[in-house]
């Protein structure tokens, strides 16, 4: 469970969010939607703890990890795909061969190479999109935050990520929320939010 109450959040005299509240479950594939500038990154910063609130509170189950792309990802430039997910993966977990494998089948369903020897400062932007969504959900991480994930992604790609996560969404144990001006009508929301006005609305019914 994901549960938002009261949250506010300005930036000098930029009020971002205004006592809002919000609760998510597990199952639970959201669209969220707002006009540049309107929070979106915020909240996923908040979410993930990189951000603190200026009031309220935002409660996640006890042991629940996240995952999440935000803005644009960063990267060890001077090391490879493989570097960089083993690095990024060890912080929290134990490598062994089931766990590469795991992540070279990831890599083959985006066309990416586990074990190229190029850098990843070399890496196109759409290439680097799929390593960022890749870092997200390697772990099975809980909660899955994906800011604008199709973002440079060619159409093989963009129908790859589709599949990903309306198979991540059928198990019923994450909550993942995609921030997008498109809508992706190809993934099976149950759930849509809009930011407003420094507030969250619920437009899932609508």
């Amino acid at each position: 469970m994901l549960k938002i109450e009261n949250l506010c959040k300005k930036f000098k005299h930029h009020v971002i969010f205004d006592k809002v509240n919000l609760s998510l479950e597990n199952g639970d594939l959201v669209h969220l939607y707002g006009i540049n500038g309107s929070g979106k990154s915020t909240l996923f910063k908040l979410i993930a703890g990189i951000l603190e609130p200026d009031s309220g509170t935002i409660t996640i189950d006890k042991n629940k990890r996240v995952g999440a792309v935000i803005e644009n990802p960063g990267f060890i430039e001077n090391e490879t795909i493989l570097y960089n997910l083993k690095y990024l993966y060890t912080l929290l977990n134990s490598w062994n061969d089931e766990v590469q494998e795991k992540i070279e089948k990831l890599c083959k369903e985006f066309n990416l190479d586990l074990y190229s020897k190029e850098k990843l400062k070399n890496y196109s932007l759409g290439m680097r999109q799929k390593v960022a969504i890749i870092q997200a959900i390697m772990e099975e991480q809980d909660i899955i935050l994906l800011d604008e994930p199709i973002r440079g992604l060619d159409q093989e790609a963009t129908f790859e990520f589709f599949k990903i996560i309306n198979n991540l969404a059928k198990k019923k144990d994450k909550i993942i929320i995609i921030a997008s001006h498109d809508l992706m009508d190809k993934l099976n929301y149950n759930r849509k939010l809009i930011i407003k006005d420094c507030k969250i609305y619920d437009e899932t019914s609508k």
